[in-house]
Order: C-alpha cells, then sequence, then structure tokens
C-alpha cells in the first residue's frame, strides 16, 4: 500500500496537492465546479485583505505558450465578508476539507486584522502569509525582500492567532534562505515558495504591454527550475515544513519538488490546460511511487543527491 498522505502543522492532507491561493477563488469559480473538492489535499483561499479591493486594469491575465503572466492585484470583497459569507459557503459544501487561508495587507496593523479576523471564524486549518505578491502598490512583496520586516510582521502576527502560519516567500530576493530563516526566527510554523516571478510583454503591433497593468506576476512551467532551485535553498536553510509551488504539471513534478525539500505542493498555471489537474496527479501519484520503490511519499522530503 502507498501512502500519499502528509500531515503539517495545523493539516491532515489525503494528498500533498491543493490548488494555488487565487487559482479556485473561495471555492466558487467554475474550475472549483468540476469536481468534488474532497480528492485535494486542502484548498487553499483567495488572498483577503482588510477592505475590498477591485484589482488592477483589465487585462488582468495573458496565457501565454509556456506560462501565464497575472496581474490581478488582489482583488476580494475585504475579510468580513469573507468571514460571513465565502467561508461559511465553503464549509457547509466541505465541512471536513482543509482550508488555508491566504493573508494580505498594506501595513502591518492590517495583516493583523486579517489574520486574526480569519483564525477567531475557526473555518480555517491554517494560514498563508502573502508578503510576497508582486501586483500591488503597497504590502506584498515590499515586505517579503526585508528579513527584518519579515520577521516583526511574523510574530506580531504568530502573537495574534492560535492556527498554524505559513509565511509565502517571494522569488524576487537574491538570499531566499535569509528571508526564510527570518519568518523561522519570528515563529512560523511552514513556509510557501514560490511565488510569481517579475515579469511582462509586449504586443509587437500596439507596442503595449499585455497586461492592463503593464507587467505582472509570471507562473507556470517556466518558473519550475527556478522554484526548484530556491526550495532546495530554503530546505538547506531551515528544517520547516515547506509548501513548495512554481510550474508543477505532473505526478512526476509533484516527486522533483519533494526531492528538493517540499513537503507538498500548491498547483495554479496547470489549471489553465487541465482543471482537474490535482485530482489527476493524485491518482498518478501512488504507481510512479511503487516504480520508484517508495512506500511513503514523505519519505522523498529533500532525498536529492547532490553532485
Amino acid at each position: 500500500m502507498i501512502n500519499i498522505k502528509v500531515k503539517l502543522p495545523g493539516l491532515s492532507l489525503k494528498n500533498p496537492l491543493m490548488p494555488a491561493s487565487g487559482t479556485f477563488g473561495f471555492g466558487d469559480v467554475s474550475a472549483a465546479e468540476k469536481f468534488d473538492l474532497n480528492e485535494l489535499g486542502a484548498l487553499v483561499i483567495k488572498t483577503t485583505t482588510p477592505k475590498p479591493r477591485a484589482g488592477n486594469p483589465q487585462p488582468q491575465i495573458a496565457v501565454l505558450e509556456n506560462g501565464v503572466l497575472n496581474s490581478v492585484g488582489l482583488t476580494n470583497p475585504g475579510v468580513d465578508q469573507v468571514v460571513s459569507t465565502k467561508l461559511p459557503d465553503i464549509k457547509k459544501k466541505y465541512p471536513a476539507l482543509p482550508i488555508i487561508a491566504s493573508v494580505g495587507g498594506e501595513s502591518s496593523a492590517g495583516y493583523v486584522e486579517v489574520a486574526q479576523k480569519l483564525a477567531a471564524s475557526k473555518m480555517v486549518n491554517a494560514l498563508e502569509i502573502n508578503f510576497s505578491c508582486p501586483n500591488v502598490a503597497q504590502g506584498g512583496m515590499s515586505f517579503g525582500v526585508h528579513p527584518e520586516l519579515v520577521e516583526k510582521l511574523t510574530a506580531a502576527i504568530k502573537v495574534a492567532v492560535t492556527i498554524p502560519i505559513y509565511i509565502k516567500l517571494t522569488p524576487n530576493v537574491t538570499a531566499i534562505g535569509e528571508i526564510a530563516r527570518a519568518a523561522e526566527a519570528g515563529g512560523a510554523d511552514g513556509l510557501s515558495l514560490i511565488n510569481t516571478v517579475m515579469g511582462m510583454r509586449i504586443n509587437i503591433k500596439t507596442r503595449k504591454p499585455l497586461l492592463g497593468n503593464n507587467f505582472g506576476g509570471y507562473s507556470g512551467a517556466g518558473v519550475k527550475p527556478i522554484a526548484i532551485y530556491q526550495i532546495n535553498q530554503v530546505r538547506t536553510a531551515t528544517k520547516l515544513p515547506i509548501i513548495g509551488m512554481g510550474g508543477i504539471e505532473s505526478a512526476e513534478d509533484v516527486i522533483e519538488f519533494m526531492l528538493a525539500g517540499a513537503n507538498a505542493v500548491e498547483v495554479g498555471s496547470a489549471h489553465f490546460k487541465d482543471p482537474l489537474i490535482c485530482p489527476h496527479i493524485a491518482d498518478e501519484l501512488p504507481a510512479i511511487l511503487a516504480k520508484m520503490g517508495v512506500a511513503d511519499i514523505n519519505d522523498l522530503v529533500g532525498q536529492i543527491e547532490l553532485n
């Protein structure tokens, strides 16, 4: 019997797969209606901020040949609406599904406010603290590139809530291990990485960028080598659990991420190709692990053999 269950702080996952924040909205987008979400390891909901956000100018998404550019800008109804309406709707439909809520803000106080309200709802199992969004003018990545701010804000959130917190790291830094250690020093229960890489594409006919915000976050298969490298760097810097993401499209990709040091994974851009990518990968994992002679998927974590 091949085990693909994963245990992380606050989370008992039937498999290591979850849709990345924003991918399935609040469980209320069309992709989330295509299968029983109980087949997921967990659901990561869209990043929530203190007040409603309309997001960035359209177009917000450009699907490319080897990835996706997005500049959504954390569109969401605000934390009070999420707690009063969005989360109850998810819990009513999927009472046993582990929920990770993504926390955003434009200030330290904003992050703490959202984290407190989401945790107090008793409807989420863990928080993913989005210190790394490249698509907002304030907050997000401006926090995530400074180790001292990461440590201080992580500590403030940790004091304010009782459920586990996972700090989402930006790849747009020169020493991601230093940021990871800062999050650990602040009391983080885990880490998630990588968020999107800054990118831009231009329509040569109009000479205008493809995105309404001019630039945005690039994700998909093209960033996978960056993600694997940075996950491995973080794994050498800390023993904290890691939720890895960045270009995962197959069961083999999941195994590669886990060998690099991830304990579980989030899948984002691959949903544009296959809305059922998470259950499809979960179905494929046991046979591939059996061929590898691996009885427990957790035994793969960090087992890369460097030259």
